[in-house]
């Protein structure tokens, strides 16, 4: 066995996911990867826990699953375990490329990963989905790009989710908001300087995207914890958003939320950001 890898592992599943290499070695990239995959299980591992005590079952969607990396490791490393039960938890992969479903569809069979679903829908199609169920514990998406990760929020509000994962990429949608509106924006705040040169309305618009998903999560009644992925030193986005539902909206979440479009100049993105 090799030494990082956790007790109980597939090593043939490491292996398909290229972790492993075909000997059953890590190369420094590799072990890189796996750091980065068991840094993530540590943040979302309680979640299951928590869940699968309260009401000794689970479901969890991954958002722009990919090659379904995240959802693979759960199950090998929390659910197979429980495959002997009636109630061993599942897994849906959600992705919007077939031959990635594909793939992973074949590589579960393969595996004996009776508990996981690939389906071929993009994020909003999934929402009324009827190979979904109704309620949905734990959604999660990894680098979904741009306005996808809102569409997972909208996915997770809408499955009344009780723990939402996040690792947001690529928000090009309010920076672009800013840059359209930067002229007009010049004379109605000076908080335009914030953004007046590219890279800063690139930054800044990424900043802000998170700030408004925290907003609008915690007008839903969800607790927020934001911190940072480490071992994804290489990756721009390595941030983490973990909302967890409690019901008790924050007070002043939507009234913050629509002073900083108004502020901002950003109130064309008021249907995205504030419902």
């Amino acid at each position: 066995m090799v030494p990082d890898i956790r007790p109980g592992q597939s090593v043939e599943l490491l292996k398909e996911l290229h972790i492993l290499t075909r000997d059953g070695k890590l190369n420094q990239d590799s072990r890189r990867k796996l750091k980065q995959v068991y840094h993530l299980y540590n943040f979302i591992e309680p979640l299951l826990e928590e869940v699968m005590s309260a009401r000794g079952d689970l479901t969890l969607a991954d958002h722009g699953a990919g090659k379904s990396y995240l959802g693979f490791i759960l199950y090998d490393l929390f659910l197979k375990a429980r495959e002997g039960g009636q109630s061993g938890g599942h897994i849906y992969g959600i992705e919007t490329r077939d031959e990635l479903v594909a793939k992973s569809r074949e590589l579960a069979a393969r595996l004996g990963f009776v508990r996981m679903s690939f389906l071929n829908l993009s994020v909003g199609d999934s929402i009324e989905s009827p190979e979904l169920p109704e309620h949905i514990d734990i959604v999660t998406a990894l680098h979904a790009c741009n306005t996808a990760t809102d569409d997972a929020i909208r996915f997770a509000l809408h499955k009344r989710a009780r723990f939402i994962v996040l690792v947001p990429c690529c928000q090009a949608e309010v920076a672009a908001a800013l840059r359209r509106h930067k002229n007009e924006s010049f004379g109605k705040t000076p908080l335009s300087e914030i953004w007046r040169h590219p890279i800063h309305t690139r930054e800044f618009g990424s900043q802000l995207t998170n700030v408004l998903r925290c907003l609008l999560l915690e007008s839903h009644g969800y607790q927020l914890t934001v911190t940072e992925l480490v071992g994804w030193e290489h990756s721009m986005k390595n941030e983490l958003i973990i909302a967890r539902a409690t019901g008790q909206p924050r007070g002043n979440a939507q009234e913050r939320l629509a002073q900083i479009l108004a502020e901002l100049n950003l109130e064309e993105l008021r249907d995205r950001f504030a419902y």
